[in-house]
């Protein structure tokens, strides 16, 4: 949560609102004539979400911008900052894209090589790449003034992206074979390990100039979980599973025996710990990782995420605060850009204890693979009737509110991303293959104490 505050304080101050931002005067559009079927709506909403990625990346790097917006309006040097974990995010998007066609598999093969270019020079601190880079140079672009060297985190969500890249291009052609190798060499050289200080628990950061000064401990539970996977699965760097049971889990002391609307939290979720917490705690560690079946001493990790977004749902059904719209068709709290109080754009970890109002569409959306019904339902509720406020060059905008008649029309990596993969794996399951069955990915789970009855592990 303490990243989370920081993200809002960061995008406050970024965050100047424009004519394209303020409240709207119109919301409700006809439904179009022919009624869409689930499958066709959910194509045109993951092929119009993928444009993020290809058609408004950044354009030197090839990697995700941290945001978009537009009306091409931006704080000073804002518009080639790239971002670390939503670009894994958006690799995950590109393997996706070159399966279903919405890009040739030539035109995904060079934007790979772009990618991976740009990470090979890119700065890095013992391994791990920075939060935000800036896409121009390859230079760290802090984050926060001690947040300017290696952000694990960030960098786990990338390796899963990684991972995935190699897996799908790995007995393909021969170029595709020499740029799995490229993308392998890439994942083997985060020092994991490193980021532990001699502790038996990960730190999220190092800086070459205030060391360990952050001392933000990977501690359970929140978004963090890939982070212990990915480190535990390392070839080259692994961390011992103690740091993992000690550290992330707290020696037990993540298990939660709460409950809200009759289900169980399971996990104790920081600074949520009564309805949990915001919904991309559910979606980042599992866009490559598959909690079907997954197990450890823990948790039940489709029980868990099923449990948290369908109390989300519940929540904004209850509508305790009383905000128009909240139904079973417009729901779904996480973080997002978010409306001040002097209707400027600013961020927030929307929660059910943290409700403002706001709906962010990614927060249903990337639920999908949870609650289809409920996320379809959202995903049309949106489409048909609000789809003049709420639709834009690169999916749905990043949140909307019925209650102040107000619509941020720009858009974050971090929030388009889940939605593509989460929408992928909710028709395929593509990507959840290609990551869970790399032979790393298998033996760190393996490692950590994880039993997968999908994957026979």
């Amino acid at each position: 949560m303490i990243k989370i505050i920081v993200s809002f304080l960061i995008f406050t101050f970024l965050g100047c609102a424009s004519s394209a931002d303020k409240p709207n005067t119109s919301i409700v559009v006809s439904p179009p004539a022919t009624a869409l079927t689930d499958e066709e709506l959910i194509d045109i909403v993951q092929k119009q979400t993928f444009a993020y990625f290809w058609d408004y990346a950044e354009p030197n790097s090839g990697m995700a911008r941290e945001r978009y917006h537009p009306n091409g309006i931006y704080p000073e040097n804002d518009a080639n900052i790239v971002t670390t974990g939503g670009s894994g995010f958006g690799l995950m998007a590109l393997v996706s894209a070159m399966s279903r066609g919405y890009i040739t598999k030539e035109q995904g093969i060079a934007r790979l090589n772009k990618i991976e270019n740009f990470l090979v020079n890119a700065d890095r601190f013992h391994g791990a790449w920075s939060h935000w880079i800036d896409g121009n140079t390859g230079k760290v672009k802090p984050f926060g003034i001690k947040d300017n060297g290696g952000d694990l985190v960030e960098t786990s969500f990338l390796a899963a992206g990684i991972i995935t890249v190699r897996e799908y291009l790995k007995n393909g052609t021969k170029e595709e074979q020499l740029l799995a190798q490229k993308y392998d060499t890439l994942w083997k050289g985060i020092d994991w390990e490193w980021y532990t200080n001699n502790q038996n628990k990960l730190f999220w950061h190092w800086s070459p100039n205030y060391n360990w000064d952050m001392n933000f401990a990977l501690e359970g539970y929140n978004e963090c979980l890939i982070t212990y996977v990915m480190a535990a699965a390392s070839p080259t760097h692994a961390i011992d599973p103690v740091a993992y049971h000690q550290g992330w889990a707290r020696g037990g002391g993540i298990v939660s025996t709460k409950t809200k609307y009759n289900l169980p939290l399971i996990l104790k979720h920081n600074g949520a710990e009564e309805f949990g917490g915001p919904l991309f705690w559910a979606h980042y560690s599992y866009l490559g990782l598959d909690p079907n079946q997954l197990t450890d001493q823990y948790a039940n990790y489709w029980d868990l995420n099923y449990n948290q977004v369908k109390i989300d749902y519940l929540y904004c059904i209850a509508n305790p605060k009383k905000y128009e719209g909240y139904s079973p068709n417009y729901w779904g709290l996480t973080a997002s850009y978010s409306r001040n109080g002097d209707e400027s754009i600013g961020y927030d970890a929307h929660m059910p204890s943290n409700d403002k109002g706001v709906i962010s569409p990614t927060a249903a959306i990337s639920s999908i693979v949870y609650t289809p019904a409920e996320s379809n339902a959202f995903i049309r509720n949106l489409y048909e009737n609000y789809k003049t406020d709420t639709w834009g060059v690169a999916g749905f905008y990043d949140a909307h509110s019925l209650q102040f008649k107000w619509t941020a029309q720009r858009y974050l990596a971090i929030d388009q991303g889940p939605e593509m993969v989460m929408l992928e794996n909710y028709r395929t399951g593509l990507l959840w293959k290609l990551f869970m069955n790399a032979p790393e990915v298998k033996q760190g789970l393996i490692k950590l104490g994880f039993h997968s009855g999908k994957y026979n592990f």
